[in-house]
């Protein structure tokens, strides 16, 4: 086989030399060599004292000084962030940035902190050793380090030539120093049994947050919506200025309303700067999405039997996005028809009932049980948010339709429009 100067054969031995990683990692590695530099030159000295009796008294002296450091929890905090910039992981997660918790993060983290500072040790003493020698070569000197001397055996013609590579010979050591130190703060900074699933709950809960804050925004936004088609729409077929000023209103609070929605929602997205969180209207503003409805057309009888500081917040917010989407319903599919909403707390339970009468030509839509399925087939994205709402509560919610009494009379013919129920029932014990 011939080898030949192509393809990229020479910037595979060389990159890794030149890659910004690698001397990042070797700057991590010489702290280490520099704080056993320090403790050597504090106790015991190297004052008449042998190679021999130098190493065992240092090791020893280092390895108790870190054991005693690594009991400090925040020792593995700064070690993780100190990894994390210097030794350049590929995934940042893989290397904690927590305090030590328990005895086997201290454990790990002593273990890491003597690694570190003996595989630190031996590059420095490496990079002194290599620098005098490879000065040697080119100045032709018989400069030493540590006692050990060039051989005679080069000449001068080839000390030159040798320097280099003594050079890349280190930077290969290097490069490989740097990746095992890598491959053990992975091993003994990764993250505990504990924090990972401390950091799997955070991406559940965030994830759960978004969905949240997908509803809030379908809620509100989709009622301003319906109220807003509905007034223009019935202002423009009747032609009454009267009417079109007043619709002209209702449109302009209801646009406010869902402003003020939609700012509290891209509040929680940025997280406000001193750290509150705007409020989110609860069962205690439902009079003001009544009268909207009313505005809009649709009478509606209220009804709310709920003592005051019995409902957790949780609850009284999501009981608004209910009885919200209800009315949104209401408006949309039976516009004008009465509506009856009836809130209640029975039994250590939250019932909530939101009720129209649907008129002849929206009957359809109630053929079939909607636990979440669509009016009429469309969409029910609606639907399907209040009952992920009532399931992530501990709670049931059902809705259809089912005949009254007093519908029959009220149209005068026998079968008469039907009923749409909603009707949601949500425990108190899990609102927090």
């Amino acid at each position: 086989m011939v080898l030949t100067w192509q393809d990229d054969a020479m910037p595979r031995f060389i990159a890794p030399l030149l890659a910004g990683a690698t001397y990042a990692r070797w700057l991590h590695l010489l702290i280490g060599w520099v704080f056993a530099g320090v403790v050597l030159m504090i106790y015991p000295g190297t004052y008449r004292k042998g190679l021999a009796e130098i190493l065992a008294q240092s090791v020893a002296v280092d390895a108790v000084l870190l054991a005693l450091v690594a009991l400090v929890p925040a020792m593995r905090r700064a070690e993780g962030v100190q990894a994390r910039l210097l030794l350049v992981p590929d995934r940042e997660e893989d290397i904690a940035a927590e305090p030590s918790r328990t005895w086997a993060d201290r454990r790990r983290t002593a273990a890491w902190l003597i690694g570190r500072v003996a595989l630190g040790t031996v590059t420095g003493f490496a990079s002194v050793a290599v620098l005098t020698a490879v000065y040697a070569l080119l100045t032709g000197s018989d400069t030493a380090f540590a006692g050990l001397r060039l051989p005679d055996a080069l000449g001068w013609f080839w000390r030159p030539l040798a320097a280099p590579v003594l050079l890349f010979g280190y930077g290969w050591l290097v490069v490989w120093a740097g990746r095992l130190q890598l491959a053990m703060a992975i091993g003994l900074l990764s993250p505990s049994p504990a924090e990972r699933l401390a950091e799997a709950e955070l991406r559940a809960e965030r994830l759960l947050e978004r969905n949240r804050l997908a509803r809030e925004l379908h809620d509100s936004i989709g009622h301003a919506l319906t109220v807003t088609v509905l007034q223009a729409g019935a202002a423009r077929e009747l032609g009454d200025p009267a009417f079109a000023a007043k619709a002209l209103v209702v449109i302009e609070e209801t646009g406010r309303r869902a402003m003020d929605d939609l700012e509290r929602t891209l509040v929680l997205l940025r997280e406000a700067p001193d750290g509150t969180a705007a409020e989110n209207p609860g069962v205690e503003h439902l009079s003001s999405l009544f009268d909207t409805a009313r505005a809009a057309g649709n009478p509606v009888d209220a009804s709310i039997d709920v003592p005051a500081g019995v409902l957790p917040g949780v609850l009284s917010r999501e009981s608004y996005r209910i009885v919200q989407e209800g009315l949104t319903n209401a408006l949309k599919y039976a516009p004008g028809e009465p509506v009856s909403v009836r809130i209640a707390v029975r039994d250590g339970r939250l019932e909530l009932r939101c009720a129209n009468l649907l008129r002849n030509d929206s009957r359809a839509r109630g053929g079939s049980s909607a636990r979440g399925a669509a009016p009429g087939g469309r969409g029910g994205k609606g639907l399907r948010g209040i009952r992920e709402r009532a399931i992530l509560l501990g709670g049931e919610a059902t809705a259809g339709t089912a005949g009254t009494a007093g519908a029959a009379g009220r149209s005068g013919g026998g079968a008469g429009p039907g009923e749409w129920v909603l009707a949601v029932r949500l425990p108190l014990r899990l609102g927090s």
